[in-house]
Protein backbone atom coordinates (compact mmCIF):
# COMPACT_ATOMS: atom_id res chain seq x y z
CA UNK A 1 0.00 0.00 0.00
CA UNK A 2 1.31 3.48 -0.91
CA UNK A 3 1.28 6.11 1.69
CA UNK A 4 0.74 9.65 0.28
CA UNK A 5 2.72 12.72 1.98
CA UNK A 6 1.75 15.83 2.72
CA UNK A 7 3.65 18.47 0.25
CA UNK A 8 3.54 22.44 1.47
CA UNK A 9 2.68 23.80 -1.73
CA UNK A 10 2.59 27.49 -0.03
CA UNK A 11 4.62 29.44 -2.07
CA UNK A 12 7.65 31.45 -0.15
CA UNK A 13 7.06 34.96 0.22
CA UNK A 14 8.47 36.81 -1.67
CA UNK A 15 12.36 38.58 -1.13
CA UNK A 16 14.10 41.34 -3.56
CA UNK A 17 17.69 40.77 -4.16
CA UNK A 18 18.81 43.53 -4.34
CA UNK A 19 21.43 44.39 -7.26
CA UNK A 20 24.98 44.72 -5.68
CA UNK A 21 27.63 47.25 -6.20
CA UNK A 22 29.54 44.84 -8.59
CA UNK A 23 26.70 43.89 -10.57
CA UNK A 24 25.88 47.72 -10.78
CA UNK A 25 29.36 47.99 -12.13
CA UNK A 26 29.00 45.60 -14.98
CA UNK A 27 25.50 47.35 -15.93
CA UNK A 28 26.83 50.61 -15.98
CA UNK A 29 29.67 49.19 -18.51
CA UNK A 30 26.98 47.83 -20.84
CA UNK A 31 25.44 51.12 -20.53
CA UNK A 32 28.50 52.96 -21.64
CA UNK A 33 28.47 50.60 -24.95
CA UNK A 34 24.77 51.05 -25.51
CA UNK A 35 25.29 54.97 -25.30
CA UNK A 36 28.03 54.39 -27.96
CA UNK A 37 25.35 52.53 -30.38
CA UNK A 38 22.43 54.98 -29.54
CA UNK A 39 24.51 57.92 -29.91
CA UNK A 40 23.34 59.63 -27.21
CA UNK A 41 25.52 62.63 -26.05
CA UNK A 42 27.19 62.60 -22.61
CA UNK A 43 24.45 64.73 -21.23
CA UNK A 44 22.10 62.78 -22.58
CA UNK A 45 23.77 59.89 -20.75
CA UNK A 46 23.87 61.93 -17.63
CA UNK A 47 20.18 62.63 -18.00
CA UNK A 48 19.46 58.86 -18.55
CA UNK A 49 21.34 58.00 -15.03
CA UNK A 50 20.22 60.82 -13.23
CA UNK A 51 23.76 62.33 -12.54
CA UNK A 52 25.52 65.52 -13.33
CA UNK A 53 27.47 65.87 -16.55
CA UNK A 54 30.84 66.13 -14.95
CA UNK A 55 29.87 62.93 -12.83
CA UNK A 56 29.28 60.84 -15.68
CA UNK A 57 32.48 62.27 -17.36
CA UNK A 58 34.48 61.17 -14.16
CA UNK A 59 32.44 57.52 -14.38
CA UNK A 60 33.07 57.43 -18.05
CA UNK A 61 37.39 57.31 -16.62
CA UNK A 62 37.06 55.66 -13.56
CA UNK A 63 34.22 53.57 -12.73
CA UNK A 64 31.28 54.65 -9.96
CA UNK A 65 31.90 53.09 -6.96
CA UNK A 66 28.63 52.66 -4.79
CA UNK A 67 25.48 53.51 -7.49
CA UNK A 68 22.85 53.81 -5.34
CA UNK A 69 19.01 52.32 -5.62
CA UNK A 70 18.03 54.85 -8.28
CA UNK A 71 20.58 54.35 -10.60
CA UNK A 72 20.70 50.84 -10.01
CA UNK A 73 17.26 50.72 -11.12
CA UNK A 74 17.92 53.23 -14.13
CA UNK A 75 20.73 51.21 -14.93
CA UNK A 76 18.44 47.79 -14.93
CA UNK A 77 15.64 49.07 -16.61
CA UNK A 78 18.04 50.03 -19.50
CA UNK A 79 19.33 46.65 -19.95
CA UNK A 80 15.37 45.50 -20.06
CA UNK A 81 14.93 47.94 -22.79
CA UNK A 82 18.23 47.07 -24.54
CA UNK A 83 17.17 43.39 -23.96
CA UNK A 84 13.76 43.80 -25.66
CA UNK A 85 15.22 45.81 -28.80
CA UNK A 86 17.21 42.83 -28.97
CA UNK A 87 14.43 40.26 -28.94
CA UNK A 88 12.44 42.33 -31.09
CA UNK A 89 14.97 43.24 -33.70
CA UNK A 90 17.00 40.30 -35.28
CA UNK A 91 18.95 43.20 -36.44
CA UNK A 92 20.90 44.86 -33.95
CA UNK A 93 21.65 47.97 -35.49
CA UNK A 94 17.19 48.72 -36.48
CA UNK A 95 17.12 48.68 -32.50
CA UNK A 96 19.29 51.30 -32.10
CA UNK A 97 18.45 53.53 -34.83
CA UNK A 98 14.70 52.21 -33.23
CA UNK A 99 15.40 54.34 -30.31
CA UNK A 100 15.39 57.22 -31.86
CA UNK A 101 12.50 57.22 -34.20
CA UNK A 102 9.31 58.88 -33.74
CA UNK A 103 6.80 56.87 -32.29
CA UNK A 104 3.02 57.19 -32.34
CA UNK A 105 2.68 55.14 -29.12
CA UNK A 106 4.81 58.02 -27.69
CA UNK A 107 2.65 60.26 -29.05
CA UNK A 108 5.25 60.58 -32.09
CA UNK A 109 8.36 61.01 -29.78
CA UNK A 110 11.19 58.67 -29.54
CA UNK A 111 11.85 56.58 -26.76
CA UNK A 112 14.71 58.36 -26.53
CA UNK A 113 12.95 61.47 -25.96
CA UNK A 114 10.79 60.30 -23.48
CA UNK A 115 13.61 58.87 -21.37
CA UNK A 116 15.52 62.21 -21.46
CA UNK A 117 11.96 63.20 -19.55
CA UNK A 118 14.40 62.56 -16.54
CA UNK A 119 12.55 60.79 -14.13
CA UNK A 120 12.23 56.82 -13.04
CA UNK A 121 9.12 56.13 -14.77
CA UNK A 122 10.37 57.53 -18.04
CA UNK A 123 12.42 54.71 -18.49
CA UNK A 124 10.03 52.47 -17.27
CA UNK A 125 7.53 53.62 -19.51
CA UNK A 126 9.83 52.49 -22.03
CA UNK A 127 10.57 49.63 -20.85
CA UNK A 128 7.22 48.18 -20.51
CA UNK A 129 6.46 49.39 -23.72
CA UNK A 130 9.08 47.26 -25.79
CA UNK A 131 8.06 43.90 -22.76
CA UNK A 132 4.15 44.44 -24.23
CA UNK A 133 5.28 44.89 -28.07
CA UNK A 134 7.66 41.45 -27.42
CA UNK A 135 5.02 39.57 -25.50
CA UNK A 136 7.29 39.12 -22.08
CA UNK A 137 4.26 41.19 -19.73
Amino acid sequence: MAVLTRIDTEAAPFAADPITDAEAGAMFRAALRLFGHWGVTDEQAATLLDVGVRTYRRWKVDEPGRIGRDGKARLSNLMGIHKALRIIFNDAARGYRWIKAPNEAFGGRSALDVMLGGELTDLMRVRRYLDAERGGW
